[in-house]
């Protein structure tokens, strides 16, 4: 779920997911005037835009370095994401990030992908680096209060694809706040009225920090959720292990630090938890994280559970704690569940700095088969406020699954986009959602903001439940799993 960002994966792969999606070919501008790029690796040199994300990626050195620029009509600054890669044919690295590929596509076009993420970002070549980036300042802590806050109203009013649906003026906002802005605005002002621009949206997916200050945070979310903190996750996993073990489990399985959780309930019945989808190797890398689940899914999903006369004849599959992580870690658990391919959804990226509703081609993200077991049966999903991010686009994905699985539970939080994450001129980070997730089914439907509903609606972690150490969504799934045998 939104977390304080942290210089671990948690929050650079999301920065990486924007900035450095940008990212993919360029030397200076000086280079990009020169003769036309060689063959191979060092095609790539030069200066490249990003559709969407508004982001400027260059790459030199032979194809070997990248680096890139976080841009605006009225800013450009260095941007975090510096790769690097020793072998011209493979992927560019940057520590603690996936591996990151772009590959070219003719001339004065590529393509860039992340290992963690799904889709790719198209890159095309541009003859210079846009004003002010040459001499681009490095974030300075003292840096005009008025430019700090230019720099964050207009990354929102070229990216941010929900004004209108979440009912906020952004233009009367920036009318009101202004005003207030001077050369001599202190930080704890600065940082109330920025975190007050943007309080409204009440999304998920928006956020402000002092990487400097610990009580410099600021994180939005649906006006109908509260956060839990520890103490609150610690009764909500006694009363799921609770509810488990009433009903009567055998084998029961953990791994992930707990985060993937695994139980065999009577009739054969599997029931499957995932709270997270990131930080679940000792690694903290997408490459360990990937391992863990891969370990996890193929002692969940084996031979004898997905076919024969003592497989699996129903799987709860619980999301209603899970805050996100890495939408591809999502995409390999929907490859366990399904035996043909499908389209999971289409993903688009707000592409016009003067239209929200310009976005980039929908591209649509595959669900492939696992190669190995698959489960295929009956499926019940439970799902709440609190299924968010990489949890709901699992969620998403598995709508389109056959059979079509039950969701049981509340709607979930409505964060689908990556988070664009983004500097400011005083080395503060924000960051915001610039995408869209479509549905599969008409290629229009998001499900932004009121998020995908339930089949069957049944109260989520409510307090007379907890306290009486009941788990009503579990019962009602296990209920119609058992209807669904007969």
């Amino acid at each position: 779920m939104p977390v304080r960002p942290r210089s671990s994966r948690a929050a650079a792969l999301l920065l990486a997911a924007a900035v450095a999606v940008t990212t993919a070919a360029g030397t200076a501008s000086a280079l990009a005037h020169g003769p036309r790029p060689p063959a191979g690796a060092a095609a790539l040199d030069g200066v490249w835009r990003m559709d969407g994300y508004g982001t400027v990626a260059v790459v030199e050195d032979g194809g070997r370095k990248l680096r890139t620029y976080e841009t605006t009509a009225v800013s450009c600054l260095p941007g975090a994401l510096t790769a690097a890669r020793t072998d011209p044919s493979g992927p560019f690295r940057q520590e603690g990030e996936a591996a990151l590929t772009v590959t070219p596509q003719g001339r004065d076009t590529a393509r860039l992908a992340f290992g963690d993420n799904v889709g790719h970002r198209t890159l095309h070549r541009v003859p210079a680096l846009p004003p002010g980036c040459e001499s681009a300042p490095a974030p300075d802590p003292h840096a005009d209060p008025r430019k700090v806050f230019d720099t964050f109203w207009q990354t929102y009013a070229e990216n941010y694809p929900f004004f209108a649906a979440r009912h906020v003026d952004w233009n009367a906002v920036r009318d009101r706040y202004r005003p207030r802005i001077t050369a001599s605005t202190g930080k704890p002002e600065l940082f109330r009225i920025l975190s007050d621009m943007i309080r409204p949206l009440y999304d998920g997916h928006t956020g402000l920090v002092d990487p400097d200050d610990p009580a410099g945070f600021f994180g939005g979310h649906r006006q109908d959720t509260v956060i839990p903190d520890a103490t609150a996750r610690a009764r909500i996993d006694e009363a799921v292990a609770g509810g488990v073990g009433k009903a009567g489990a055998g084998v029961r399985r953990s791994w992930a630090g707990g985060q993937i959780t695994y139980a065999e309930l009577p009739g054969r019945t599997g029931f499957l938890r995932i709270t997270s989808f990131l930080h679940y190797g000792q690694g903290n890398d997408y490459e360990a994280d990937e391992a863990a689940l891969r370990t996890a899914l193929d002692e969940v999903f084996t031979t004898a559970r997905t076919t024969g006369p003592d497989a699996l004849r129903g799987l709860v599959l619980d999301l209603r704690l899970n805050g996100g992580g890495s939408d591809r870690l999502a995409l390999d658990v929907a490859e366990r569940l399904t035996a043909r391919p499908y389209t999971a959804y289409l993903k688009h990226a707000r592409n016009d700095a003067r239209d929200p509703r310009g976005f980039t081609p929908a591209e649509p993200v595959r669900v492939a088969p696992h190669d190995g077991p698959v489960y295929t049966g009956p499926l019940a999903v439970l799902t709440g406020r609190l299924t968010m991010s990489a949890g709901e686009t699992l969620t998403q994905a598995l709508l389109q699954r056959g059979p079509k699985p039950t969701l049981i539970g509340e709607n979930t939080q409505g964060l689908f986009s990556d988070r664009l994450m983004r500097t400011l001129p005083n080395g503060w980070q924000f960051w915001l959602p610039n995408e869209e997730f479509l549905s599969a089914k008409d290629g229009r439907t998001t499900y932004d903001g009121t998020g995908i509903a339930p089949d069957v609606r049944v109260p989520v972690f409510a307090e007379e439940d907890l306290r009486a150490g009941k788990d009503p969504a579990l019962t009602k799934a296990l209920d119609l799993l058992r209807a669904a045998k007969r």
